[in-house]
């Protein structure tokens, strides 16, 4: 059985951090590009933040994170990390962890929530 599942959200102030986990099992992690996404609002799409490929060797970042925020790895742990720094109200969002390998795997989502 497959699942992904997020820790790690929280409240936090504006300039402050958070650490976000995904632990997965139930299929071949160490082969598998994984990345972040968020959703702002209900209804709202979700937006790519990050992405590792699967030996942890490559990292792409949306622009609106790109020097805040650090994607990893521990393959030994079949686990992504989300370093996320310097936080903005407007990265306020529930955060998921995503398989991108076919087939695709979505987790339930962390709540991040920033503010003063």
């Amino acid at each position: 059985q497959v699942q992904l599942v997020e820790s790690g959200g929280g409240a936090v102030q504006p300039g402050g951090s958070l650490r976000l986990s995904c632990a997965a099992s139930g299929f071949t992690f160490s082969r598998s590009t994984m990345s972040w996404y968020r959703r702002s609002a209900p209804g709202k799409e979700r937006e790519f933040v990050a992405r590792i490929s699967a030996a942890g060797g490559s990292t792409t970042y949306a622009d609106s994170v790109k020097g805040r925020f650090i994607i990893s790895r521990d393959n030994a742990k079949t686990t992504v990390y989300l370093q996320m720094n310097s936080l903005k109200p407007e990265d306020t969002a529930t955060y998921y962890c995503k398989r991108e390998t076919i087939p695709t795997y979505w987790g339930q989502g962390t709540q991040v929530t920033v503010s003063s």
